[in-house]
């Protein structure tokens, strides 16, 4: 390969991805990162106002981006997501789902209500996603599913258990997805970030916030913009020969 070649398979032109969480941190900085390399991106997530300024931002780089204001809790507003982005750019090709809900309780205190919430977001509206969206994603050439997990899982995981196990099940889906979607040409792998600074994590106490970059091997958190590459190699063919694992950009938080 030259590096023309080389370079072309980090190209997304033409593809449409759909990034939940999408107006703010990991899932702003990939949608600004996609739409950079050609992707037409649709911005989901619970506020409207932010959702818009976000695809406005992108249009006036130069990029292709749609608003389109979810709640990933909402089996309704999933599948209505699905539909305009396919309306409006004709297909969809990529789905990275990137929103969370980072709802925590201690172990011995923790309610129905608040394991039901959890998980509704962190890994009920991923699965669901994906299966509203599987006849576009089946049409597709370049069909490629990323679900943003945490090396958290990797962890004990402590005080937060709820999203924590989630996400650990979300791997696992990742997994059964990867193997059950590959005759279809449909490729679904994860990231497993580390400590990322976050709205998320910069509203944890500050306790946390430090114990939590000590845990890592390079002392400090990532910006958003560090999870980028991952995920472009991820969404593109320079990832074609992958499916069913897991990329951990954790900092050196975990050794596994």
């Amino acid at each position: 390969m030259n590096r023309d070649d080389l370079l072309g398979t980090f190209d997304l032109t033409g593809r449409t991805a759909i990034i939940t969480g999408g107006s703010r941190g990991i899932g702003l900085a990939i949608a600004h990162g996609f739409a950079a390399m050609g992707a037409n991106v649709v911005i989901a997530s619970r506020k409207p106002e932010a959702c818009a300024a976000a695809a406005e931002a992108i249009t006036r780089d130069g990029g292709s981006a749609l608003s389109v204001p979810t709640h990933v809790g909402d089996l309704q507003q999933i599948e209505a997501l699905v539909e305009r982005s396919a309306q409006e750019f004709g297909g969809i090709d990529i789905i990275v789902n990137n929103a969370a809900n980072p709802l925590a309780q201690h172990f011995g205190s923790i309610t129905a209500e608040a394991l039901a919430k959890s998980h509704e977001t962190n890994l009920r509206g991923p699965v669901f996603l994906v299966q509203n969206a599987m006849d576009y994603l089946r049409a597709s050439n370049h069909a490629s599913i990323i679900n943003i997990a945490t090396a958290g899982v990797y962890t004990h995981g402590s005080y937060v258990s709820l999203y924590i196990s989630a996400k650990a099940a979300l791997l696992a889906m990742t997994r059964a997805m990867a193997a059950e979607l590959a005759a279809d040409g449909i490729r679904a792998n994860a990231i497993a970030p580390g400590t990322v600074a976050t709205d998320m994590f910069l509203s944890a106490p500050e306790g946390f916030q430090a114990a939590a970059v000590d845990t890592q091997l390079i002392k400090r958190p990532a910006v958003p913009e560090e999870m980028v590459p991952a995920a472009l190699f991820l969404a593109s063919d320079a990832s074609s020969f992958m499916t069913a694992q897991t990329l951990v950009v954790d900092g050196g938080m975990t050794t596994h």
